[in-house]
This record gives structure tokens, sequence and C-alpha cells, in this order.
């Protein structure tokens, strides 16, 4: 890909996360886990969070899109959500996708600038368009969505540019998703030189896997993710994304960690011991409305539970995104897995109630709203 770096500005007012166990060991893929947590390293002056992936313009509709009507113009893309949610709590985040040189590329920008969001490491690629996805709302909790992404300019980051980024500014924490991987050849090429990067440079490492059957099979993403879970700390995934990541893949015989059980909390205890074994530091499942579940053998029971909080839903698209924001912020300010959980729930409760993907991400001031009263005026 050809292009050259977007102008972006420095976010301020990052909180400097605090160390965990004191490993110094920068070429470790774990560096372990403390009482608290896995062990954030870097120094103060390092961003908090570095991501990347693609961000595409996202148009929500109010109804079916062949009867037509107005829609409304924003930006969306799973890493951007993280983003824009740790900034909102008040993190240094860096985002460093590809987008057109076009308008639509120049809305991403803008946006993630003007939330906090520094983008100095974005690339601004004159031959292929900004991605375009459609929102269509068919029942109040069925939203149709709808992507044009195929050959964009979020499709086509590469390796060499995502290192320059993430050489520029060693972060204390890489995040990434099982999307990227899946856009292209090169876009996965991208992902995995920033996961031996990240290594070298003792960041720690949190992956989503957000799998998307429209992009990959269980299969290929099954091969890819293999690959990459020796390089990770903190794995984020739903029940039914946990096999993904097992050797045995998600087609394994009865009884295999990566095989379906009679027994679905047995299953997943054993699905997340696996992966424990294969070197990650915690794994954190998501529940939907059941809440969430991380596993990690520093906690003396092996897991702790957290269910969901309450709240009328409006809209569940970026719930996940959300929930990752706040687990990482937790992480950043040194909470314990209670902590994490609770504000993980918290951040994807507040998406859940709010309209959009990223648009109604808290700020630190307003975590405690979700427990006020019906009707409450905050004046």
């Amino acid at each position: 890909m050809t292009g050259h770096a977007a102008d972006g500005e420095r976010a301020g007012g990052g909180r400097a996360p605090r160390a965990g166990n004191g490993h110094e060991d920068g070429g470790a893929p774990h560096p372990g886990a403390g009482p608290a947590g896995p062990w954030l390293p870097g120094p103060a002056a390092s961003p908090d969070v570095f991501t990347f992936g693609e961000t595409m313009v996202a148009l929500r509709g109010s109804g079916p899109l062949k009867l037509g009507g107005t829609m409304q113009v924003s930006v969306a893309g799973a890493e951007s959500n993280v983003a824009i949610g740790l900034a909102r709590l008040g993190h240094a985040v860096r985002w460093a996708g590809a987008v057109g040189d076009d308008e639509a590329g120049a809305l991403v920008l803008r946006t993630l600038r003007a939330e906090g969001v520094e983008v100095s490491g974005a690339a601004l690629d004159p031959g292929a368009p900004t991605g375009l996805l459609l929102f269509e709302p068919r029942l109040p909790e069925v939203t149709r969505v709808h992507y044009y992404r195929a050959g964009s300019a979020g499709s086509r980051l590469t390796a060499d540019a995502v290192e320059a980024a993430l050489s520029a500014a060693p972060p204390r924490v890489l995040h990434l998703t099982g999307i990227t991987p899946a856009l292209s050849a090169t876009a996965r090429s991208a992902a995995a030189r920033a996961l031996r990067l990240a290594r070298r440079q003792g960041a720690l490492v949190c992956l989503d896997v957000n799998f998307r059957a429209r992009l990959w099979t269980a299969e290929e993403a099954t091969a890819v993710l293999r690959e990459w879970i020796p390089f990770v700390d903190v794995l984020i995934a739903s029940d039914d994304e946990l096999p993904l990541c097992l050797p045995e893949g998600p087609s394994a015989p009865d009884g295999a960690p990566g095989a379906p059980a009679t027994d679905p909390a047995a299953a997943l205890g054993s699905q997340a011991e696996a992966l424990l074994d294969l070197g990650v530091g915690e794994v954190v499942v998501k529940l939907g409305a059941a809440g969430a579940t991380v596993f990690s053998r520093a906690l003396r029971d092996g897991s702790l539970h957290r269910p969901a909080t309450p709240v009328r839903a409006v809209d569940a698209v970026g719930a996940g995104d959300a929930f990752v924001a706040g687990y990482l912020s937790a992480l950043l300010d040194g909470e314990g897995p209670a902590g994490r959980l609770a504000r993980a729930v918290t951040t994807g409760a507040f998406a859940v109630a709010s309209h959009g993907d990223w648009e109604g991400a808290p700020t630190r001031a307003e975590l405690g709203m979700l427990g006020t009263p019906p009707g409450t005026v905050v004046r």
C-alpha cells in the first residue's frame, strides 16, 4: 500500500498504569500475573494502548433500506470503538489503521482526533476507498449489517506501516482483534508482525477474538488464532468463540476441550484451562446478558464471575468493544479481576443502553450513573 502518515495530535490526560509484579524481561510474551493481574511494562511516558484495524463510515437507517429514508452518518470499527472507550476514560491511546485519501477517511480521522485518540500513525491510501457499512434495523432487537469493505484501504494495511507506528512509541498494551487478520493477507501479516514486535518490546498483548463468519471460516480463523495464542496475555472471547483458539479447533471430538459438552459450564472451564496451559495469562469470557467470567491461575478458585449490569436495552451493537475498553481501563489502573470485571460490565451496559457503536461510551466521571434511580435528573 502506498500512502503517507496522517496528521494527528497526541491525546493528553492519559492515566499512567501501575506496574504489577515488577518483571523487567521485555522479551517474554507472557510477563506473568501478580495479585492484581498481568504485569504492565513500559515507562510512564509510554502510550497506554496501541491498536489498529479497519474503521469505516457507518450509515444507520431507521428501517428497511429498500424503502429509503434518512440515515445517520458516523464511523465504526471494533478497534477504534475500544480506542474511543479508553480515551473517554482518560487513557492515552494510539490508533494506526488505514483509510482512503477521501472525505470518508477524513471523517474517520477527524472523529478519532475529536475523541482524544492519537492518529499520527494512521496511513492514507490514495489507491483505495475507505470502507462502508450500513445498519438496517428490521425488528426492535434485530439489526442487519451490510459491509462494503472488499478492496478498501483498511484491508490493504501493511506490516511495514504498523511496525513503523508501533516502534515510534512502544505502548504498554497492544490490543488486537480477530477481525483484522480476516480482512486480507497483508492485514494478517501486519497483525502477526505486531504480535512479535510487541513481544520484543515487552508490551502486554490483549486479543479479542471477535469472529466474523462473513470474513472467514471457523477453520481459517482457528489456523491463525492458534498460532497467536503463545503471544497473548489477555484473551477475550464469547463462549462460542473460545474453541476457535484451541488446538482441536471448533470441530473437536466430543469430550475434547474444543467440543460441545452436556454441561456448558464444565466445557467452558475445560476450554479456559486448556488455553491457560498454552500460556495465556487470563481468559475472559463474555456471556452477554449473563455477564462475564475471568479464568486465571492467579485466582484462588481459578475463576471469577460477574453478572451483567441490568439496563433497558436500546442497541447491543458495540457492547463487546465497550466491555473490552472497560476491562483494559481497569487493568491499566491496577485493579484486580473483580474491579476489571465490574468496570467492563458497566461500560458494556452503557453501550447496550445507547444508540451507536461508541457514542454512549462513558467518561470516568459517568461510571457511577448506572446506579442512580430511574428518572433521576443530575444537576
